[in-house]
């Protein structure tokens, strides 16, 4: 009976830690710093792993720079390159933050909630902190968490290529997370 009674009290507690977490491995990131000169691709990485514990209101991703696609090989080799995004030194860009105003959502009623998310933005290196508003919506399945902001490339450490890139970088992000 003891025994039965500790097995119960694991399951139950397991079970109410992951329904508090939803994970993806498979998170959009759209990257674009097309200018008004020059159309150039934007890239885009559907591999990127983010958590959400609705508990605690903690938000997090994670995305490996060369996870990220050009429609152009050229452009994905210069993206990747020592010159500008250099991902073999800097191979990854994560965000932790934590959602501001949590008690806005209602996790246990489908709907679409506008929250503001804040942390820290890490990108070539360089940490930065950053606010972005984002849409949380809440299915019976999970999650869809989307959040767009811009940052500035020069702040991180990377240059405009000669003008053919944004310094105002706009990144979006969208994840279905269960």
């Amino acid at each position: 009976m003891k025994k039965t009674i500790i097995l119960f009290a694991l399951t139950v507690s397991t079970f109410s830690l992951f329904a508090q977490k939803k994970t993806t491995t498979s998170a959009k990131i759209n990257f674009d710093a097309t200018t008004e000169k020059d159309a150039l691709p934007k890239a885009e990485n559907n591999t990127a792993v983010a958590a959400i514990d609705t508990k605690k209101g903690t938000v997090a991703f994670e995305a490996q720079i060369k996870g990220f696609n050009f429609s152009n090989a050229s452009m994905q080799d210069h993206f990747n390159s020592p010159k500008w995004l250099d991902s073999e030194k800097f191979p990854l860009s994560t965000f932790e933050g934590k959602i501001t105003d949590l008690s806005a959502i209602n996790f246990a009623k489908d709907g679409v909630y506008k929250v503001n998310v804040k942390g820290t933005f890490s990108l070539h290196g360089i940490e930065k902190e950053l606010s972005a508003p984002s849409t949380i919506e809440v299915k019976k399945e999970g999650l869809i968490a989307s959040a767009a902001f811009a940052i500035k490339l020069d702040e991180f450490g990377i240059g405009n290529a000669g003008g053919k890139v944004d310094n105002n970088t706009k990144i979006t992000v969208t994840a279905e997370l269960k």
